[in-house]
């Protein structure tokens, strides 16, 4: 099922209705549907799609040959012989002179992986080609050093070559609930916080079961393409994974500085700092800074993806009891720590609810930078912490808090909200309360004297 994406899908319009060579790069993590989102948009087009396999560079340029021939075939065209890379390129460029024609490579990093120079030869392709012909090409592969070295970065061959790129991300919570709906509220935060908004671990998630038992096959189940999923995918892009499971697992559980990370695992802090920066390359951790300070002392490291997330915590622990099938009792112990798991899950949530209305112009302030902050109170010494924190200038802020839980927010989370954010001097603060199962009267009232905002999660 294809969802979503019409953003993306009008700006490949865009560059397609332009008649002149055009060369995107899309790029994104696996599994956010980089291949759908391009048979979507080539389909009813002349295209031709080729998908580089993890093979020799001879059998990939044999699959794209036979890619070529069909294309001739369809469209009665003269059919031409290719035995190198260079006459398969050329053949496209040439076929595209008079009319506007896709070419397709995805996988890319495979095929720059199996035929050492490709990318350079593609420069010279376009090089050569570009001013005569109407072909759009499109590059397609994971986002990561791969792509950076041979098509994204400033010293890759095809810099200043391509015309544009996509970085396609996962759905946010609220793309995740239009495009899901068949779920409660309740269930598509969990699913969210499971799935991390990639559309095919989505696909995974069944309406018509429970949402433990959606949890259950697609976690702790030794036939779920979830099973081994992120153990996987780091192996395909790390020699040694064994220390960068071990720093995800740190994480999962809690750890969240440099130095925490590298104690649960066992490294010396500058060993640690490595594999830190290379997992933030590849994208499966992002660092965070307190959103009105620079840099520094009090960077934290993240999992970016909430299905690693939940699979580095909840999983690698429980393996021998998914191999015995015991289902069941592995979610009678996770299902305890899922309110707290889901509390930080709902903090990102909220803080999309304020980036989402603040890209809008939907606030009362346009606010420059939205995150979070930490640190310590400096009257009682004791640290704390804000969930949202956005500003505007030196005198217009926004402060928010969340509650994930069963009962009702109190007037106690919001006076705890409107007393963190004194810490701060600005003179016009505003206070958002969020909350999952609404608001108690106490609280209601004291948002009417404090003038605080209080969002029901529906």
């Amino acid at each position: 099922m294809f969802a979503g994406r019409q953003n993306e899908l009008r700006k490949l319009y865009g560059f397609y209705s332009s008649s002149k060579f055009e060369c995107v790069v899309v790029h994104g993590r696996p599994r956010v549907g980089k291949t759908a989102l391009l048979c979507e948009f080539t389909s009813e087009k002349k295209s031709i799609y080729f998908a580089a396999n993890e093979t020799s560079g001879r059998e990939n340029l044999e699959n794209l040959a036979r890619c070529l021939m069909a294309f001739q075939l369809e469209y009665q065209y003269q059919t031409q012989e290719i035995n190198e890379y260079e006459e398969a390129f050329g053949l496209a460029f040439k076929l595209a002179q008079s009319e506007r024609i896709i070419l397709v490579l995805d996988n890319y990093d495979y095929l720059v992986s199996a035929q050492r120079g490709i990318s350079a030869l593609i420069r010279s392709c376009i090089d050569k080609w570009q001013g005569s012909s109407k072909l759009m090409l499109i590059i397609c592969g994971p986002s990561g050093p791969v792509l950076d070295r041979q098509a994204l970065g400033y010293d890759s061959p095809l810099h200043g070559r391509r015309t544009a790129q996509i970085n396609l991300l996962p759905f946010n919570f609220f793309e995740t609930k239009r495009y899901y709906g068949a779920f409660s509220s309740f269930d598509i935060a969990v699913i969210y916080g499971v799935t991390g908004g990639v559309p095919k671990y989505l696909e995974l998630m069944d309406p018509e079961l429970p949402i433990e038992e959606n949890i259950q096959r697609a976690f702790f189940n030794t036939s779920s393409l979830l099973f081994e999923e992120p153990a996987n995918l780091l192996r395909r892009e790390v020699r040694d994974p064994a220390y960068y499971n071990a720093v995800l697992r740190a994480i999962a559980s809690g750890c969240s500085k440099n130095s925490e990370i590298a104690t649960a695992v066992g490294l010396e802090t500058s060993a640690c700092t490595a594999y830190l920066k290379n997992l933030t390359a590849l994208g499966y951790i992002s660092k965070h800074t307190p959103v009105t300070e620079k840099a520094g002392k009090k960077t934290i490291y993240e999992i970016e993806d909430s299905m690693f997330r939940f699979w580095y915590r909840f999983v690698p622990g429980y393996l021998s009891l998914i191999q015995c099938g015991m289902a069941g009792k592995i979610w009678r112990n996770v299902a305890r720590e899922i309110p707290l798991y889901m509390s930080q899950i709902f903090e990102d949530i909220c803080r999309q609810w304020v980036e989402l209305r603040n890209s809008a112009n939907r606030l009362p302030t346009y606010y420059v930078e939205v995150g979070r902050w930490w640190g310590v109170d400096p009257v009682l010494k004791t640290d704390i912490s804000l969930p949202i924190v956005a500003y505007a200038d030196e005198a217009h802020a926004l402060f928010g808090d969340c509650v994930w839980s069963d009962d009702p927010a109190g007037d106690d989370a919001l006076a705890s909200l409107e007393e963190r954010s004194r810490i701060f001097r600005y003179p016009n603060r505003r206070l958002y309360l969020f909350s999952r199962s609404g608001f108690s009267d106490k609280c209601i009232k004291l948002a009417q004297h404090l003038g605080a905002n209080l969002i029901m999660f529906e």
